[in-house]
């Protein structure tokens, strides 16, 4: 395994400055934190319609606490930005002049697409905007990257582990073949072979990155690590279909944002251009997630229901390719860092419900 010291990558940051497309989002807000403590110069280009400050606030879905959680996880994230001297525009990637003048003011030597919609259910509700945000407001950074191939050295599209659709083996790799199931998986491949295709026809420098499973601060994407939390500090089951014995590569934010990092210090010419796994690296149960709930939330009740037909089989991913190119190191195993995350998401509920009714929510310690 390639032994790169993560500190050393600041040398060739430093230089860098780096646009975020759809960067307000859970994964972008982390992304543009550390890109900027790392000394790169850092813009998030965003046009708010995704984890929506003004949505969150007129749903009828959420009651109030989650609600007034929601928003100051929302405004959290601009104000880490904000304190770390991270950019911020306003501006719809999906209409190209928009993005021209970020390109124009901004003119980066890095480019992250991260615009989608963060949830396969909602994808498939809605196909027309899950392909604008994903496909068109690609083609849009792809072509200007294009045009401006003299400054702009790397494209680094998000893609998606779903790419893989079931896995017919415990663990794939980068050169597994891939399956895809559904609106969003389909899209992800679509925006990778897109991606692809400039590169080999355009000589665009390109990295795709596939994460799975993740979790962390201020996340409001409704993945299971987070609906099981909220299930949990409201009275609802954790729900375990088929017992919970399904698997997934559960990744914590910190651990994916070091790999993209990674890829961005380490990218120097087309040539270095790459797909890459970023996950833990080894998958666990939903029951073991729902275990760790249940040692903080005593009250917390688990319930086992059929197995969903149409939801993929998944397992692990293999980092090794990036843990030899990258010297990729991910360092937290979901029982710690999902722990982490549980004991902060409490403490964040306790404060949003203690500012609507003065009521508290408090930890309870495994014995």
């Amino acid at each position: 395994m390639s032994h790169i010291p993560y500190d050393s990558l600041r040398s060739k940051l430093s230089s860098q400055r780096i646009l975020l497309v759809g960067g307000a989002g859970f994964i972008g807000h982390n992304l543009a934190i550390e890109l900027s403590e790392m000394g790169a110069a850092v813009m998030v280009v965003d046009n708010l319609m995704i984890n929506s400050l003004i949505e969150n606030s007129f749903s009828r879905e959420r009651d109030p606490v989650q609600r007034q959680a929601y928003q100051n996880f929302l405004l959290s994230r601009f104000e880490l930005m904000r304190e770390r001297g991270v950019t911020m525009r306003n501006a719809d990637a999906r209409i190209i002049t928009d993005l021209a003048r970020c390109f124009e003011e901004f003119e980066p030597t890095k480019v992250v697409h991260l615009a989608a919609i963060a949830s396969a259910v909602d994808a498939g509700k809605d196909p027309g905007i899950a392909f604008d945000l994903q496909l068109v407001t690609l083609r849009n950074t792809l072509e200007l990257t294009r045009l401006h191939q003299d400054k702009v050295n790397q494209v680094m599209f998000m893609s998606s582990s779903t790419v893989y659709g079931d896995f017919r083996e415990p663990e794939v790799d980068e050169s597994s073949m891939l399956r895809p199931e559904g609106i969003y998986a389909n899209a992800k491949f679509m925006g990778e072979r897109l991606v692809r295709t400039y590169r080999k026809q355009f000589g665009v420098g390109t990295t795709v990155i596939r994460p799975s499973a993740l979790y962390g601060e201020r996340c409001i994407s409704r993945r299971v690590s987070q609906k099981f939390i909220e299930n949990a500090l409201t009275g609802r089951p954790l729900l375990l279909e088929g017992g919970g014995d399904g698997r997934l590569d559960f990744t914590y934010i910190p651990d994916l944002v070091q790999g993209q990092v990674r890829a961005l210090a380490l990218h120097e010419t087309p040539d270095d251009s790459s797909t890459f796994n970023l996950t833990f690296g080894k998958a666990r149960t939903i029951r073991e997630l729902a275990g760790i709930v249940h040692d903080l939330l005593p009250k917390a009740r688990l319930e086992e229901r059929p197995r969903a037909v149409e939801k993929p089989i998944r397992g692990t991913l293999s980092t090794k390719r990036a843990q030899s190119v990258l010297g990729f190191e991910p360092r937290w195993h979901v029982k710690d860092g999902y722990r982490r995350y549980c004991e902060w998401y409490i403490n964040e509920w306790d404060r949003a419900q203690h500012g609507i009714m003065g009521t508290e929510i408090r930890i309870t310690e495994p014995a």
